[in-house]
C-alpha cells in the first residue's frame, strides 16, 4: 500500500493530546492517595508510574517530557511543508523559527515566573528546551537523514565526553554545598559518579550561567539536579522525531514505516540500557544523560507507532476526539494547567460546598479535585476547538 502525503498526521494530535492530559493529571496529586495506603501494590504501582524516579532508570511519566521533543521533530516536516505550500520563503520561514524559538523560551520563564518575586531565569523545563534546541533543528530539517543521524551521534558522543572528562566528586567532596545528602540512597559509583547529583559538568555550567541573570539569591544548585543543557542531548531526542517525521511523510508504504520505527525504537531501547548497564553511562532522565537519549528516543518512537498504527493506518478513530482536542491546542491547556488550576479547584468548592470532594473520604480529595479542575480546562479546550481557536506560536 503507497500513501500519498497527507496535511496532517492525526496520530500525532492524538498522541500530543494523550502525552498532554497525562502531564496534567499532576493536578490530581496521585501520590497522597497512596499515602493514605501504606503498602497496597496497585497504588504504589501508579504512584510510581505518576512520579520522577529519583534519579538512574525511569517511570512512564519520565517519558511526558522526551514524548513531546520527540513530537517537536516528529511535527517540523508537516510544518516546513505547510509553511512553504503558503508561499513563504526560506529568509520567512527562518524567521518565524527563531520567532518561535524566542518565544517558547520566554513562555517557559513566565510560568516558570509565576507567583515568584521577580523573574525566575530558568532553562530546563520542556518549552524552554525546545526553544533553545529549535533553530538547530530546524535548520537539519533541510537536510538529509544521513546528516541528521550523524549530527545526532556526534550531539551524543560529544556530550558524553564533557561529562567523562570533567572533574567527578572525590571522597571528600561537600555534598551539602550543593543540596545533596550525603547518605542519599542514589549517589553513583565509579565511572559513573561523573553525573551524580549537581556535582556533573552542567551542573557547574549552570553554577556559573544561571547567577549571571538577576536574581534574588545566588544559584548554587536546583533541587531536583535538572540542567540547562539538557538542551543539548534533548536536542538529539528531537532529531529522532525529526527522522520519524520524514519517514512517516515519505511515499514508503505504511507496512514499510511500522518496521523501520520498530526496528529503531528497539534500536534505541537496547542501546540506551546497554549504555547504562556496561556502566558507560547511566541512564539519568533528569540530567538527560545520552543513554536516556537513546532509550527514551527508542520508547517514544514505539508509542508515536502504536498511534500511527491504530490512528492512521487501522484507521480506528472513534475514541480519540478528547485527545485531539487538546493535541491540538496543547499549548493553551499547557498554559491553563500552569496558571489557573488552583483557581478552578478553589472556585468549584465555592460554589458546590468546601466538602464536595469528600464523599468518597478523605483519601481521594486530591484525585477528584484534580479531576474536576481537568474536566473544566477540557471544556475550555472543546470551547476553544469548536471556535476554530488555536493557539500556536
Amino acid at each position: 500500500m503507497i500513501e500519498t502525503k497527507q496535511e496532517r498526521l492525526a496520530a500525532l494530535d492524538v498522541y500530543r493530546g494523550a502525552t498532554m492530559l497525562f502531564m496534567a493529571s499532576e493536578i490530581m496529586r496521585i501520590s497522597r492517595v497512596t499515602d493514605s495506603f501504606p503498602g497496597n501494590p496497585f497504588w504504589q504501582f501508579i504512584s510510581f508510574q505518576t512520579s520522577h524516579v529519583a534519579w538512574t532508570g525511569w517511570s512512564m511519566w519520565d517519558l511526558i517530557q522526551p514524548s513531546f521533543m520527540f513530537m517537536v521533530g516528529v511535527a517540523l516536516p508537516w510544518s516546513i511543508a505547510s509553511r512553504k505550500a503558503k508561499g513563504q520563503t526560506h529568509r520567512d520561514l527562518w524567521l518565524h523559527t527563531l520567532w518561535r524559538a524566542f518565544a517558547l523560551v520566554a513562555l517557559g520563564i513566565f510560568l516558570r515566573s509565576v507567583g515568584k518575586p521577580q523573574t525566575n531565569f530558568t532553562f530546563e523545563d520542556v518549552l524552554t528546551q525546545i526553544g533553545l534546541g529549535y533553530p538547530v533543528l530546524f535548520w537539519l530539517g533541510w537536510q538529509s537523514a544521513r546528516i541528521q543521524g550523524i549530527a545526532a551521534a556526534v550531539i551524543l558522543v560529544g556530550y558524553w565526553m564533557l561529562f567523562a572528562l570533567f572533574a567527578a566528586p572525590g571522597a571528600g567532596f561537600d555534598w551539602s554545598a550543593v543540596g545533596v545528602d550525603e547518605g542519599w540512597p542514589h549517589h553513583l559509583n565509579g565511572f559513573a559518579n561523573h553525573w551524580d547529583k549537581n556535582s556533573n559538568f552542567a551542573a557547574w555550567f549552570d553554577q556559573w550561567f544561571l547567577n549571571l541573570f538577576p536574581r534574588s539569591k545566588p544559584f548554587v544548585f536546583n533541587g531536583g539536579g535538572y540542567l540547562t543543557l539538557n538542551f543539548i542531548p534533548s536536542l538529539a531526542t528531537m532529531i529522532f522525531g525529526l527522522l520519524a517525521g520524514g519517514l512517516l511523510r515519505s511515499d514508503n508504504s505504511s507496512d514499510e514505516k511500522i518496521k523501520v520505527l520498530l526496528k529503531a525504537g528497539a534500536a534505541g531501547i537496547i542501546a540506551g540500557w546497554a549504555l547504562d548497564v556496561l556502566g558507560i553511562c547511566p541512564m539519568v532522565k533528569r540530567i538527560w544523560t545520552p543513554s536516556w537519549a537513546l532509550f527514551a528516543g527508542g520508547c517514544t518512537c514505539w508509542l508515536l507507532l502504536l498511534f500511527y498504527w491504530l490512528i492512521d493506518v487501522k484507521q480506528w478513530r472513534s475514541w480519540t476526539f478528547p485527545f485531539t482536542v487538546v493535541g491540538v491546542n496543547s499549548i493553551a491547556m499547557y498554559c491553563l494547567v500552569h496558571l489557573i488550576d488552583r483557581f478552578v479547584g478553589e472556585s468549584l468548592k465555592v460554589h458546590f460546598g468546601r466538602e464536595v470532594f469528600s464523599i468518597f473520604g478523605i483519601a481521594f480529595v486530591s484525585v477528584l479535585e484534580g479531576g474536576a479542575v481537568l474536566i473544566v480546562l477540557w471544556l475550555i479546550c472543546y470551547w476553544m476547538y469548536q471556535r476554530k481557536l488555536f493557539i500556536r506560536i
